[in-house]
């Protein structure tokens, strides 16, 4: 009883910070049932059974809900983001950038193409969702999630307007949307001490200064050929590519060190670090190197700002922690129904997006005070 009480609570407060974002009782309660609905054991959780589960006869008010009620998902992420912040803020937090594709049929969903989907591992016909997650301590989820816009769309206006995508949304290219969503959500108060993200967003020269900007330390990943001056004994040393410069490296520069739990412990491999140069007038640039202790040809690379005298075990610590995201959207897919809207236009895939991030944060939120379930309770 105690635990259902919980829940009961927990839904109560989302019900009174989201509620003022609804001018009517029908979508506020048609909101809170949403997101309850997210949190059952549904298989599929669409309209129809979310409906059914919240004791509807029909779909309509659930749909409704999604595509001509009067409401704001970013109004209603921003409450999201104020819930986080309050229930799992962290001065060390960590900001971390990923996309996550939706496979879609046909060519009607905004922002559907034929492109690669990390999901799939393939060029498939999807819609991408470049969303940053918060990792710390207490727990991590999701803060923001943005749809990637192809410029095969941005170029077609009557395509767009088909799809119920804003005359001022502009083209933005991932990195852009990644930028935009991290100063969101510092602007909202959050508190983070490094930025994390994979090569698409770590090679963007425009957004690590972004970052640099509002003070925010990094370690990102790259390419091989990440080109970047290395410094020697305070001098300026030669330019060369990533995997160049730690090649000419002596063996003894490497060292043992863990980027985090797994689930059969440590993960251990061998890391080492090249100071470079870099645009900041405080701080310190590095190029870092993780290598596979069971095969010496498993390297990857990450450029990083950092405080002055960092440790090569935080900066690994950190590198490690891009897990996080990768696990909130499995967690999200599989519990809170990320990817199991039956929406095409744009605005129904926002509202979506958002109540499933909301419920995702709820259930870590749970978690952090209680402990890891797998479920909510059976009356729920």
């Amino acid at each position: 009883m105690a635990e259902i009480q919980e829940w009961a609570d927990g839904l109560e407060e989302i019900r009174e910070l989201i509620g003022g974002e609804f001018a009517r009782t029908e979508p506020r309660n048609n909101a809170v049932s949403y997101i309850r609905g997210l949190l059952s054991d549904e298989e599929r959780k669409n309209s129809w059974t979310l409906s059914e589960r919240a004791g509807q006869g029909t779909p309509d008010g659930m749909q409704r809900l999604l595509s001509t009620t009067d409401w704001d998902p970013d109004k209603v992420r921003d409450a999201l983001v104020g819930y986080v912040k309050k229930h799992l803020g962290d001065p060390k937090g960590i900001l971390a950038i990923d996309e996550t594709g939706f496979l879609k049929k046909g060519t009607a969903s905004a922002g559907v193409a034929r492109q690669y989907s990390g999901t799939a591992g393939r060029v498939e016909n999807c819609q991408i969702g470049v969303f940053l997650s918060y990792a710390t301590p207490a727990g991590r989820t999701f803060l923001d999630g943005e749809l990637y816009l192809p410029k095969a769309w941005m170029d077609d206006a009557a395509r767009c307007k088909r799809a119920g995508i804003p005359e001022g949304r502009v083209m933005a290219t991932k990195p852009v949307l990644a930028a935009d969503m991290i100063e969101r959500a510092l602007d909202a108060g959050i508190e983070a001490e490094w930025a994390t993200g994979d090569a698409v967003y770590g090679q963007h020269a425009g957004l690590r200064r972004r970052l640099e900007d509002r003070g925010l330390h990094y370690v990102m990943a790259v390419p091989m050929n990440q080109r970047a001056i290395a410094r020697a004994r305070g001098s300026v040393g030669g330019e060369g590519r990533a995997d160049e410069l730690f090649a000419a490296l002596d063996r003894r520069a490497w060292r043992t060190r863990t980027a985090g739990a797994g689930t059969k412990g440590d993960r251990l491999y061998s890391w080492a670090r090249i100071r470079i140069n870099g645009p900041a007038e405080t701080g310190e640039h590095w190029l870092l190197a993780r290598r596979s202790l069971k095969d010496p040809t498993g390297l990857a690379y990450f450029i990083c700002f950092t405080p002055e005298r960092v440790t090569l075990a935080e900066l690994a610590r950190v590198a490690g922690a891009r897990w996080a995201i990768e696990e909130t959207f499995q967690t999200s897919k599989g519990e809170t129904g990320l990817d199991h809207y039956q929406v095409r236009q744009y605005t129904g895939w926002y509202r979506h997006i958002t109540l499933s991030m909301f419920a995702h944060a709820f259930l870590s939120v749970i978690r952090s005070t209680k402990g890891a379930r797998s479920q909510a309770p059976s009356t729920w």
